[in-house]
């Protein structure tokens, strides 16, 4: 079974994705970490029950990871446009505790099992050869975080809460589909729209308030 970890805010720059989530949420987001395997950077806020918002940017300081990075981020291009577009909560990530078994059905979406970081703590992403969003976003990116999954200790709680998560897409029915056929765990609701879009409920200390 495969359960929401966290939700992803795919920026131009961390000071953009910053401002982003400030005006939807009223919130400003502390900074995360730098992933020194990965070439990015991030800041978080955690959502409740395990789960937490990520916001994520190529870091213009960080060393070239010598494969494609993950979230479509090489792409910058693709990124500025879908960020122009209002298409700035891109994707969530789940985990599961069998990624090799996950990937042997469905590698053509998820991409190849890539260890990360070097160090402690480690864990396993799934990341598309070229580095794209699995489905542009519509399906999730695959963590394993085996067995030692993220303190949430370690991300700041101000009080927001994820109420609901919804999908538009072109074809509802087939992200319904996969999404069973992966036995994920409370998916997001799948809706029609022209491209993949999501929408996120989050209850803040000022009210009930909208991610995009």
């Amino acid at each position: 079974m495969l359960k929401l970890d966290h939700l992803t805010v795919i920026a131009p720059t961390l000071r953009e994705g910053v401002r982003h989530v400030q005006e939807c949420l009223w919130i400003e987001v502390p900074f995360g970490t730098r992933h020194d395997y990965m070439g990015t950077h991030n800041h978080r806020l955690q959502l409740g029950g395990n789960v937490y918002l990520e916001i994520v940017a190529l870091d213009p300081d960080g060393a070239e990871p010598g494969r494609p990075r993950w979230f479509g981020l090489d792409n910058q291009e693709k990124v500025r446009s879908d960020w122009d577009s209002g298409r700035r909560l891109r994707g969530w990530v789940a985990n599961t505790g069998d990624i090799v078994s996950t990937l042997s059905t469905h590698a053509a979406i998820f991409g190849d099992k890539v260890a990360l970081p070097t160090g402690s703590p480690s864990f396993d992403f799934a990341i598309p050869a070229d580095g794209s969003l699995p489905l542009d976003g519509a399906a999730p990116s695959l963590i394993d975080h085996r067995g030692d999954p993220t303190s949430m200790a370690q991300i700041p709680d101000l009080g927001a809460r994820l109420r609901s998560l919804t999908l538009e897409h072109p074809d509802p029915a087939s992200i319904q589909a996969l999404y069973l056929s992966l036995a994920i765990d409370h998916p997001p609701i799948v809706m029609p729209g022209p491209l993949p879009r999501y929408r996120a409920e989050i209850a803040t200390p000022t009210g009930l308030k909208v991610l995009t």
